[in-house]
């Protein structure tokens, strides 16, 4: 069965042997987030972290790196811990074939439990805040999830968004959001702002364990993220409707906080250290002014570390964008056989695909870079054949070397968009790409010396098997 909210998740972690309780006292900082970064650096089958004995908070329980390992995004979608990295990509592209799958209003949601509003919203009263990184300009919000509408198409379900952005508390009742401009609230915010007008969003915390994957996915401006979910659920996602936005919010969530970005308001956001293992730097950005807030009696706090990578966000990032790019280029490309996008929110985009003619797997290349994500984040993309696995970084590392001829394979476009968190990108937004094409040549491609490669044996496959299967009988 689908996880409806966080607590129930964390209660399979725990009896799967994925939750870590710490029991004893710990500062909120650095102890919180260094521990979360500890757990980014112990191997693929770290632990989530519950901390419920946080020196100078009362009654704070706080989880982080829920996320943070393949064998906890592998029970996120309800399959095996032991479940590879590649297998659940595979998985997560079957499931997607279901989409859409329509959600579930329900009425009830647990976070109705409690509620202030106007003068009575304090922030610091609900959640028990910590900074993340040293050099962070203050507390964060970082694994929310919030929604937003079109507000010149507010009843086209689809439009609604339901996204992750970085948000920075600035005062009791108000924060600083960054909207980098690819993402569909940029949009929304824009045209708010063009008609004057305030735009109401409604941020949830501590949501079932499928929302922060579809928050994060690079979907069609007008494909729903609730639709998603049901599809990677297998079952409806339950949704309730926000009391004082109208918007539609996960059934499941500890907190709902509603209230509007401010039109035309900005205020100096960051430094945050971010998902590049870069900080980030303080910009002017858009502020929200809180007007509601809802939530779980004793709620959990979810937070994530991010730096330098690998670290949660890596885990959970990676199979959501890698999905979404092998659809968006298979629907053209059917050529297109394994996309991975694991690296840094792919920056960096590997592809393994079948040749038609020669030249085809640059245009390829150059198709992901146009994608709903690859336009703001693809910078790099290295293309290999259809026989070498893109998720087997020795044989991705063997095409790159024995079948790049730099002069001819190797292509930088100058002058193109990036998310401006790139560290490399100068201005910031701005970035050179590359493309560069692992591939065999073929007609009329007829560069190198390739007629006459070293192929497996045809019984290695059965031998890999019967191996494995005397290894794990030790």
């Amino acid at each position: 069965m689908p996880y409806d909210d966080l607590r129930s998740f964390l209660d399979t972690l725990e009896k799967e042997g994925q939750l870590l309780r710490i029991t004893e006292e710990v500062l909120p900082e650095p102890d919180i987030a260094a521990a979360a970064n500890a757990a980014g650096r112990i191997g693929d089958g770290a632990p989530a972290l519950w901390f419920d004995n946080v020196k100078g908070f009362m009654d704070a329980r706080i989880a982080m790196n829920v996320h943070g390992s393949w064998r906890n995004h592998a029970l996120a979608l309800g399959l095996p811990k032991e479940t590879s990295p590649r297998e659940q990509v595979e998985e997560f592209a079957r499931r997607w074939d279901a989409f859409p799958v329509a959600p579930e209003r329900r009425a009830d949601a647990p976070w109705q439990e409690n509620t202030v509003t106007g003068e009575d919203v304090n922030l610091f009263d609900i959640l028990p805040l910590f900074r993340l990184n040293d050099g962070d300009g203050g507390f964060y919000l970082d694994k929310a999830a919030v929604v937003s509408r079109d507000p010149e198409d507010p009843d086209h379900f689809g439009k609604q968004n339901l996204g992750t952005y970085r948000m920075e508390v600035i005062g009791r009742d108000r924060l600083a959001l960054q909207p980098v401009p690819v993402h569909d609230i940029a949009k929304h915010l824009r045209i708010a702002e063009e008609r004057g007008e305030d735009l109401p969003v409604a941020i949830t915390l501590g949501n079932d364990p499928v929302v922060p994957i579809v928050a994060g996915m690079p979907l069609r401006y007008d494909q729903s993220e609730y639709e998603m979910a049901g599809a990677l659920r297998g079952a409806p996602m339950p949704i309730a409707t926000a009391p004082h936005t109208g918007l539609d919010v996960p059934w499941g969530a500890e907190v709902v906080i509603e209230g509007v970005v401010e039109s035309r308001v900005r205020q100096i956001e960051g430094p945050f250290g971010e998902f590049t293992g870069h900080y980030s730097g303080g910009r002017r950005m858009p502020v929200i002014r809180i007007e509601r807030i809802s939530y779980r009696t004793n709620p959990v706090f979810e937070s994530l570390y991010l730096g330098m990578p690998w670290t949660e966000c890596d885990y959970l990032v990676g199979p959501n964008t890698s999905v979404p790019l092998l659809k968006q280029l298979r629907a053209e490309f059917p050529e297109v056989r394994a996309v991975n996008a694991m690296y840094t929110h792919g920056l960096l985009v590997i592809i393994s695909t079948a040749k038609r003619y020669g030249g085809f797997a640059k245009a390829v290349g150059m198709r992901a870079m146009t994608t709903p994500h690859g336009l703001g984040y693809v910078s790099q993309v290295i293309l290999v054949d259809e026989d070498v696995d893109p998720f087997d970084l020795p044989q991705v590392m063997w095409a790159q070397s024995a079948k790049v001829n730099p002069k001819e394979d190797v292509i930088v476009l100058p002058n193109l968009s990036v998310v401006e968190l790139a560290p490399a990108s100068q201005p910031a937004g701005v970035t050179s790409k590359m493309i560069i094409d692992a591939t065999t040549p073929v007609a009329p491609d007829v560069r190198g010396n390739f007629g006459t490669p070293v192929k497996d044996l045809p019984e290695t496959a059965e031998w890999t098997k019967r191996l494995r299967a005397l290894l794990a009988d030790r």
